[in-house]
């Protein structure tokens, strides 16, 4: 199967301020459209040709580093431009999932700050999770192109800390783009979709 560069379920403009036109038209046709690429070369010939994309991401980790990487990175923005949405963000969590957040990580404000405090000690590029893994929802950060998937647990939400993702908008401050994105750009409705298939 091979890799293609899927179209931003919203206008270049729509996230805005939080994440600009710049910063989508870079990230997706750019930098989005080179792990498409890169990963498509690297898939062939290999024994992951033909398989699922989440196989290719478990199947190479550790053992094909740079279609890993690209694999790895494809899958992760794929959900990425899925996990946010126009006037996006806050508290409006959809039930199940809500409750699981509280019963598992004590609030939904204690989530939020968790969450993005494993965003801003991530240390280089990476990326910061929520996940289920053995049945509960937990928070979790990854470097490069690594997600959850790779370390048996199945992700819900992930918020891209390369430079790349914020550094348009917000320079250095990584802090203020992780409250940007819990505040005002997450798609609740996709992370409790992607909650209720890691459930089953």
């Amino acid at each position: 199967m091979s890799f293609t560069l899927p179209d931003l379920p919203y206008s270049y403009d729509a996230l805005a301020p939080y994440m600009s036109r710049e910063t989508l038209e870079y990230h997706h046709d750019k930098h989005h459209l080179a792990y498409v690429n890169n990963g498509n070369n690297l898939l062939k010939g290999t024994e992951w040709e033909g398989k699922s994309l989440e196989e290719i991401v478990k199947g190479s980790f550790g053992k094909n580093p740079g279609l890993f990487n690209n694999a790895g990175q494809h899958y992760n923005h794929i959900h990425f431009w899925k996990w946010m949405k126009p006037s996006g963000g806050g508290d409006k969590i959809p039930g199940e999932l809500e409750k699981k957040i509280v019963s598992d990580l004590g609030s939904v404000a204690k989530m939020k700050e968790d969450f993005a405090q494993a965003g801003v000690t991530q240390f280089g590029s990476g990326w910061c999770w929520l996940a289920v893994k053995d049945g509960k929802i937990v928070i979790m950060k990854t470097a490069n192109g690594e997600s959850p998937l790779v370390h048996g647990a199945s992700p819900i939400l992930g918020c891209d800390v390369w430079e790349h993702s914020y550094y348009i908008d917000y320079r250095n401050r990584r802090p203020d783009y992780l409250k940007a994105f819990v505040d005002h750009l997450v798609n609740w409705e996709y992370v409790a979709e992607m909650y209720a298939q890691a459930a089953k």
